[in-house]
C-alpha cells in the first residue's frame, strides 16, 4: 500500500504540468544573474600611487604591472618622443648597463618590459622579490643614454620607413590625422622629422613631466599575499615623489557637416584599404556603451556581423570587414572598413554605408539580438576565469568613477537591451555625414565615381593635403615592336646580349621578417634554375634544364601547366622580350602610368597560351620597373600579382636589377642580389 502511494504522489506533478505546458512558445528569459565579482585587495601609498592585489594560486607566478593613468600626450615637433621613452627606461639604470640589466632579468627567468606609460614584471614567485627590485630601479633610476637614443632612433626611423609602404599603416595615420585633427594629441602623427629631432632633454622632461606615482596605479596578479605586495610596493616605491597632475582635457574634434572622401594615392597598390570613420561621444561606463557594444558587434564584430557577410560571403569583394566602437575619456572612435580588390572600392564603400544605414533605420531581428547577447555575456562570464580581469575591472571602476557594482550587474544591463535601443544608439552614434570615407589605392583604378559619398580630395602618407595626382601625358609615336626593341636597346643591346653564355645572381630574399638565399643560374640558349632555401634546405625551386620543365615546392612536385611552361621559358632569356619578338607573343601598349614615381609605358603582352601579363617600362630609358599578372584565385576571386625591379647594375654592358620586390597585396619579397657575374664558364651539367 505504502508502495502504492509513492507513485501516485510522483505521478500528480506530470500530470498537472502535461495539462498547462504550452509548447508552442519559447519559455520566458530567465532573469540575468548579478555576477559576483571579487574585489582586490587595494590600498594607497603615501605618495599617492594606487595599489590593487589580486591573489591567485593556481600557478607559482606573479605579475606586476604599473600603469600612468593617462589617455594620451601632446608631443608636437617631437611626435614620438614618449614611446622612444618608453622603450629607453629598459635600456640601462644610472648603476647598471642594459647588458647587466638584460642579464640580471634573465638569470631570474622572468620578463621585463616598459613603455610610454607602463612597466610590467613577471616571474615565478620566489623570485619575484628580486625581479620587482629590478623593475623600480627601471622606472625610479633610467640613465637615459644618449648612445642608446641613438640605438633606439636608428631602429625607430627603420620602422618608419618600412611602414612608408605599408597601405594599413598609412591608412591607419591618416584617419588618425583627419578625424582627430593634426593639433589634437590623438591625431599627432610620428614621422622621420619628428623622430630626428627627440634629443636627451627631450626624453627627461617627458619622464619627469608623466612618470610620477600620484598618476598612477600598480597592480599585482598571482600567487602573492596582500601583506606580502604592500610591502614590497612600499620597500621599492614608497620613496617615489609625488609631484603635479598633468592636465588630461584635451579639445573636442570638429565634426564634419559632410562627408569627404580622402584618397590617398599608392599606384603600386593591388588592392584598396577601405576605412569610414568618425569621433564619437561615448565616455566609459556611459549608458551607450553595452548597447552600443551589442550594435557594433552585430554590424561588424566578427565572423558572424553583417559586414563580414555582405562583403565576403554575399559579395566576395574581401577577406573580412569588420567595425569597431571604442569608449574613451576624451572622446570616442568608430571605425568600419576592409581590404578590397581595386575594382570593388566603389562597391565596398557603398555596401559599408549601406549596412551602417541599416542598422541605424531598421530594427534588429529577435533572433540575432539574442544571439549576440548570448555570445557577450558568455565572453563576459569566460573572462572571469583570468584574474587580470579582476584587476582591470577595479582599474576601471578607479580610473573612470564608474559605480561599484558597475561589472556586478552588467548582465542584467546587457539583458535589458533590446532592439530599439540598438536602433537608438545606433542613430546617435553612426552618422554618415560626419564621417571620413579614407581610401588607401591606386588613385587611377578607384578614384572615379567615388564623389558621389562625398567631397573628394587627396593626401600624403602623413595625412597633408595635396593636389589630385596626375596621370603622365606621354604621346607614343611607335609600335609595340618598336618598343620592344627600344627595351633591348635599353638593355644593353643585343649585341651585349649575345656575349652572355651563362649568368649567375646570388643573394637574399626577405620574406615577413625570415631571410632566405636566392640563387638564378642561366645558361644560353635554354636553361635556367632558380632556387630559395633556408639554412641550407631547399624551400623552391623552379627549372628548366636540357627541356624538362620542374617546379617543387618544399620537396613536392608541382603540375606543370602550360602557364608554367611559358614562364620558365620566359625565365631562360635575360631580357624576355627577344622572346617576346622570336615566338609571336601579341602586343599592345596601353597607356602610362606611375611607377614609383616615374613616367612609365603599360605594354599588354599576350602569350600563345593565352595568358596576359602587364609590363611597364621608364619612359626616359626604357628599363622595365613593373610586371603585373592578374589570375583568378578559388575563394579570393581576382589577384593581382606585381614584381618590382629597381637598383639596375651594369655587367659587361648588360644592365640588371640587383633588387627585386614581389608583391602580393597583404605579402612582400624583397629580393636583393648581391652578387652578379657573367661568363664563368657554367656547364648544363653543372645544374642540379
Amino acid at each position: 500500500m505504502k508502495k502504492i502511494i509513492v507513485i501516485c504522489l510522483f505521478s500528480l506533478p506530470l500530470i498537472t504540468i502535461g495539462q498547462t505546458l504550452d509548447r508552442t512558445k519559447a519559455p520566458a528569459p530567465a532573469k540575468a544573474p548579478v555576477i559576483q565579482v571579487a574585489s582586490p585587495f587595494q590600498f594607497t601609498l603615501a605618495n599617492g600611487l594606487k595599489v590593487f592585489v589580486v591573489k591567485n594560486t593556481k600557478l607559482p607566478r606573479v605579475t606586476a604591472t604599473l600603469a600612468l593613468d593617462i589617455d594620451g600626450f601632446a608631443e608636437g615637433p617631437i611626435a614620438g618622443v614618449a614611446d622612444m621613452s618608453g622603450q629607453l627606461m629598459k635600456r640601462g639604470t644610472v648603476t647598471k648597463s642594459k647588458a647587466v640589466l638584460d642579464e640580471a632579468v634573465e638569470f631570474l627567468g622572468g620578463s621585463l618590459s616598459t613603455s610610454s606609460q607602463t612597466a610590467s614584471a613577471s616571474s615565478l614567485k620566489n623570485n619575484f622579490p628580486k625581479l620587482f627590485e629590478l623593475m623600480s630601479e627601471v622606472v625610479l633610476h633610467p640613465a637615459f643614454n644618449n648612445d642608446e637614443l641613438e640605438k633606439v632612433r636608428k631602429q625607430t626611423l627603420s620602422g618608419l620607413e618600412s611602414s612608408k609602404d605599408d597601405a594599413n599603416t598609412i591608412s591607419g595615420n591618416v584617419v588618425k590625422k583627419l578625424v582627430y585633427g593634426a593639433a589634437h594629441p590623438f591625431g599627432e602623427l610620428t614621422t622621420s622629422a619628428t623622430i630626428k629631432k627627440v634629443t636627451i632633454s627631450d626624453v627627461k622632461n617627458f619622464y619627469a613631466r608623466y612618470w610620477k606615482p600620484n598618476m598612477g596605479y600598480l597592480v599585482f596578479v598571482g600567487d602573492i599575499e596582500p601583506a606580502t605586495a604592500k610591502a614590497l610596493a612600499e620597500k621599492n616605491f614608497g620613496n617615489w615623489q609625488k609631484g603635479e597632475i598633468v592636465s588630461q582635457n584635451f579639445p573636442k574634434p570638429a565634426l564634419l557637416k559632410t562627408p569627404i572622401v580622402a584618397v590617398i594615392d599608392r599606384p603600386a597598390s593591388v588592392q584598396s584599404v577601405v576605412a569610414i570613420a568618425a569621433t564619437v561621444e561615448l565616455g566609459p561606463g556611459s549608458a551607450n556603451v553595452i548597447p552600443g557594444s551589442v550594435m557594433n558587434n552585430i554590424l561588424g564584430g566578427g565572423f558572424s556581423g553583417r559586414l563580414f557577410a555582405n562583403l565576403r560571403e554575399k559579395h566576395g569583394f574581401t577577406y573580412g570587414a569588420y567595425s569597431s566602437l571604442n569608449p574613451n575619456r576624451q572622446v570616442g572612435f568608430f571605425q568600419a572598413g576592409a581590404s578590397v580588390r581595386n575594382e570593388k572600392t566603389d562597391s565596398s564603400i557603398q555596401e559599408l554605408l549601406h549596412e551602417i544605414n541599416i542598422i541605424r533605420n531598421e530594427k534588429v531581428g529577435d533572433t540575432e539580438l539574442s544571439r549576440m547577447k548570448n555570445y557577450l555575456a558568455g565572453g563576459f562570464a569566460r573572462s572571469l576565469e583570468n584574474p587580470a580581469t579582476i584587476a582591470n575591472f577595479a582599474l576601471n571602476v578607479a580610473r573612470y568613477k564608474l559605480p561599484a557594482d558597475y561589472y556586478q550587474n552588467y548582465l542584467t544591463n546587457l539583458a535589458l537591451v533590446n532592439a530599439a535601443k540598438v536602433q537608438e544608439v545606433a542613430k546617435t552614434l553612426l552618422n554618415p555625414t560626419q564621417m571620413y570615407i579614407v581610401v588607401v589605392g591606386n588613385a587611377k583604378q578607384v578614384a572615379k565615381g567615388l564623389e558621389k559619398y562625398g567631397t573628394v580630395k587627396y593626401y600624403d602618407i602623413e595625412g597633408n593635403e595635396m593636389a589630385a595626382p596626375e596621370e603622365p601625358k606621354l604621346t607614343f609615336n611607335f609600335t609595340p615592336e618598336d618598343l620592344m626593341n627600344k627595351v633591348i636597346q635599353g638593355a644593353g643591346g643585343k649585341e651585349a646580349i649575345d656575349k652572355i653564355k651563362d649568368l649567375e645572381l646570388k643573394g637574399t630574399a626577405s620574406l615577413m621578417g625570415q631571410n632566405l638565399d636566392i640563387a638564378q643560374t642561366r645558361i644560353l640558349p635554354g636553361n635556367a634554375t632558380m632556387t630559395m632555401s633556408m639554412g641550407g634546405m631547399v624551400m623552391s625551386k623552379q627549372s628548366l634544364v636540357n627541356g624538362n620543365y620542374s617546379v617543387t615546392q618544399q620537396g613536392q612536385e608541382a603540375p606543370i601547366t602550360p602557364e608554367i611552361k611559358e614562364s620558365l621559358e620566359e625565365a631562360t632569356y635575360i631580357v624576355p622580350e627577344v622572346m617576346f619578338l622570336q615566338k609571336g607573343y601579341q602586343l599592345k601598349i596601353i597607356g602610362a602610368e606611375k611607377v614609383d614615381g616615374k613616367d612609365a609605358i603599360d605594354v599588354e603582352v599576350k602569350s600563345p597560351s593565352g595568358k596576359i601579363s602587364h609590363r611597364f617600362y621608364d619612359a626616359s630609358n626604357y628599363l622595365l620597373l613593373k610586371t603585373a599578372v592578374t589570375q583568378e584565385v578559388p575563394g579570393r576571386g581576382a589577384v593581382t600579382q606585381q614584381q618590382f625591379y629597381k637598383s639596375y647594375k651594369n655587367m659587361d654592358g648588360l644592365n640588371i636589377a640587383a633588387e627585386q620586390v614581389l608583391d602580393l597585396g597583404q605579402i612582400k619579397l624583397n629580393i636583393n642580389y648581391t652578387s652578379i657575374k657573367a661568363n664563368q664558364g657554367i656547364k648544363v651539367t653543372d645544374l642540379k
